[in-house]
């Protein structure tokens, strides 16, 4: 689960540029979350409406309601700051990581780390809008 400051801004970014679906959005009073996914084709319709849980690897967002318009809120850590580091990142895995990140670029999507960027040339990583790291995979990779 990832804390979102703003649940327009951060849908669009998961769905459009990462082209996640969202699967489910359960309004829980005082905050909204948010259940993306990507499409998996071996599920029927109707596992697939049944359950958000019914798939592998469900990304929850969790909006805390005003934090979008509150001018005072500092925003969230993304755990990679000092001190006491934590969380890290997520990781995303593509077909193609050049395509991918010229189509980042192309949209406008900060990054943390290039593929010219020191010695890992085969991944990248992208910034959510909340700062959270994403990492940026080939299918192929082995570690």
């Amino acid at each position: 689960m990832l804390r979102i400051r703003d649940p327009e801004v951060s849908l669009a970014f998961y769905t459009e540029i990462l082209g996640m679906t969202l699967l489910r959005k359960s309004n829980m009073g005082d905050f909204t979350l948010y259940f993306l996914a990507y499409d998996d084709d071996e599920l029927s319709p109707d596992e697939k409406s049944s359950s958000v849980f019914a798939r592998q690897g469900v990304l929850e967002l969790t909006h805390n309601h005003g934090t979008e318009t509150d001018p005072d809120f500092r925003g969230y850590s993304s755990g990679n700051n000092e001190p006491g580091k934590g969380f890290g990142h997520i990781a995303i895995t593509v077909a193609n990581v050049e395509e991918a990140c010229a189509r980042f670029e192309k949209l406008g999507v900060p990054f943390k780390k290039r593929l010219s960027d020191g010695k890992m040339r085969h991944i990248a990583f992208i910034l959510d809008p909340d700062g959270y790291w994403i990492e940026i995979v080939p299918h192929t990779l082995n570690v």
